[in-house]
């Protein structure tokens, strides 16, 4: 969705249940993943890719996670010269919405980083949108680095649909990571940065109030970094 076309969507957010995210808060934490990579015997640096709708929300979701050493905003699944926030919300582009996750794997494992994706960050049976954001660009996908990453994703999105976590399939995309570009700079941080707009209100801000609630041992709050 253009910011514009976003904007018009502020005052009927503010004042109806529109936003899909919203609802995360009310949701239990879902199981663990049974396959996940041990802690690391040593700190380091690993990355993740995420996309779960609009980047805004997904990125103060793992901003706030402790193990997290920082995140980027971004865009993944289409090429270098499509990689800009007008061309991409034409939903023609291939990309989608992504964050870049660099975690300590000393401190918190690839699969608690999907546990959280799955279980505050976005909904993952909704095709191709997150709420008013509708389109390609808005979809649920798991960029894998390694095949590590892709055993865990996959196992772990049976494991979820097996057990009937959710009242849907899990749609979620598991693909390998191509390339990921840095959205512009206005997009970084945004949630942060602009903690009164109505749609961070009413789509963000549930989602880390879920975070806290639903693992208190993995939630800290943001210091800006």
């Amino acid at each position: 969705m253009s910011l514009p076309l976003r904007n018009a969507f502020l005052a009927l957010l503010a004042a109806s249940s529109l936003c899909i995210g919203c609802r995360a808060a009310a949701k239990p934490p879902i199981p663990a993943p049974t396959a996940d990579a041990a802690l690391a015997p040593s700190p380091g640096r690993a990355t993740a890719v995420f996309a779960g709708g609009c980047f805004w929300g997904t990125q103060s979701v793992f901003e706030r996670v402790k193990g997290v050493l920082d995140t980027t905003v971004g865009y993944a699944g289409g090429s270098a010269d499509t990689a800009t926030y007008p061309q991409v919300t034409t939903e023609t582009t291939g990309h989608a919405e992504s964050v870049r996750v660099v975690y300590d794997p000393a401190r918190i494992t690839y699969g608690q980083l999907l546990r959280i994706f799955f279980s505050v960050a976005h909904d993952p049976t909704q095709l191709n949108r997150q709420g008013p954001d509708v389109g390609t660009s808005y979809r649920s996908a798991i960029f894998y680095s390694n095949d590590a990453q892709r055993h865990i994703a996959q196992s772990y999105i049976a494991q979820l649909d097996q057990a009937r976590i959710f009242p849907a399939k899990i749609v979620t995309e598991v693909t390998p990571l191509r390339a990921f570009y840095d959205a512009e700079q206005y997009h970084q941080h945004y949630a942060d940065q602009n903690p009164d707009n109505p749609y961070i209100l009413v789509c963000d801000r549930p989602k880390i109030q879920a975070l806290k609630a639903q693992f208190p041992d993995l939630f800290e709050e943001h210091t800006g970094r």
